[in-house]
């Protein structure tokens, strides 16, 4: 049977990242000034691009040295579509899978959103090691030099942009949209694990799932029971369920 699995934060909380919508998460946290809906727009890079870098390193960057976990492993030689922009399901050594909301770890030149490039490393530890001790002020001069932004804000072609779908950006080719789709289309099982179902890609998981015929798995703590939907639930942790499925265990909702 092809199974495609579908994870989100829940994954890589066992590794020590807050999920963005638990008491501790980055969403739930947001900034001083700015909700998060705000802060992680494009409109806001474009804008006040200090304020949007700043934002990222605080809260993502800081991560950077975090490994994969055990269900990343698990994970790395299956057909996979992730959430996360945090990078460990490469880590781990999935060659193939899809971050379709990006990956922090890397970067792109600002451009057109349809306008397809190729991700280059992202300088965060270059920034660290550049910012240790400083005030904020000069942590901001840091971010917009190794950005490549100046006084005129973002520049195209030139400034870079972390390679993360933002809250006013749309699924292009350039997070493999169409890729993720077909695999959709072709699952005989998807397994959606420690996401909370509010992104749009799992609703477009979901619509195709439906289309095909395809089983439903969700897998997480608390898991969001789908209204008029056949799906088998784990009410377990992602790093339990692996568990079972290494131990050979069958697996009922």
């Amino acid at each position: 049977m092809q199974t495609l699995y579908i994870t989100g934060a829940g994954v890589s909380a066992e590794s020590g990242i807050p999920t963005f919508r638990g008491t501790d998460g980055f969403w739930t946290i947001g900034s001083v000034n700015y909700t998060p809906q705000e802060m992680a727009t494009r409109q806001m890079y474009l804008e006040k691009p200090d304020e949007f870098l700043l934002w990222y390193y605080q809260r993502f960057a800081s991560y950077r040295d975090i490994r994969p976990n055990t269900v990343h492993q698990w994970l790395a030689d299956k057909q996979l579509i992730t959430q996360n922009i945090d990078g460990l399901d490469g880590k781990a050594g999935n060659p193939g899978y899809i971050p379709i909301h990006g990956r922090l770890d890397q970067v792109l030149r600002l451009a057109e959103q349809d306008q397809l490039q190729e991700p280059m490393q992202a300088p965060w530890a270059d920034i660290a090691a550049a910012a240790e001790g400083l005030e904020e002020k000069a942590v901001k001069q840091i971010l917009l030099d190794a950005f490549k932004i100046g006084h005129g804000g973002p520049e195209n072609s030139v400034s870079l942009k972390p390679f993360v779908l933002l809250f006013d950006e749309y699924y292009t080719e350039q997070y493999r949209i169409s890729e993720a789709e077909s695999w959709m289309q072709t699952a005989e099982k998807m397994v959606f694990i420690g996401t909370s179902f509010s992104v749009n890609i799992t609703n477009i998981a979901l619509h195709h799932a439906v289309q095909s015929g395809a089983e439903i798995e969700i897998v997480d703590p608390q898991p969001v029971r789908l209204q008029g939907l056949e799906a088998r639930y784990h009410q377990m942790t992602a790093a339990d369920y692996i568990d079972k499925a290494l131990d050979g265990q069958a697996l009922h909702g």
